[in-house]
C-alpha cells in the first residue's frame, strides 16, 4: 500500500462528501417519508458525487411487493 492508495482513498471520501452535500441541497434529508425510491435516490445522488453539479440528477423509482391479503 503506497502513496497512490491513500490518495485514492482521500479522493473517494471527498467525492462522497460532495454527494452528501448535493443530496442535502436538494432537500432529500428533510422529508419524514421513508420508502424504497427515496432511499435509492439518496444513495445514487451520493454516489454520483460532483457529477450532480454537472447536470446529473439521478432518480430511482421502485415498488416493493405488497403482502397478500
Amino acid at each position: 500500500m503506497g502513496r497512490g492508495s491513500s490518495i485514492g482513498g482521500v479522493i473517494l471520501v471527498i467525492w462522497l462528501i460532495i454527494g452528501v452535500i448535493a443530496a442535502g441541497q436538494r432537500g432529500y434529508f428533510n422529508s419524514d417519508e421513508a420508502n424504497c425510491a427515496k432511499a435509492g435516490t439518496i444513495a445514487v445522488t451520493i454516489i454520483a458525487g460532483p457529477l450532480n453539479y454537472l447536470g446529473v440528477n439521478p432518480k430511482i423509482s421502485c415498488e416493493l411487493p405488497q403482502p397478500s391479503k
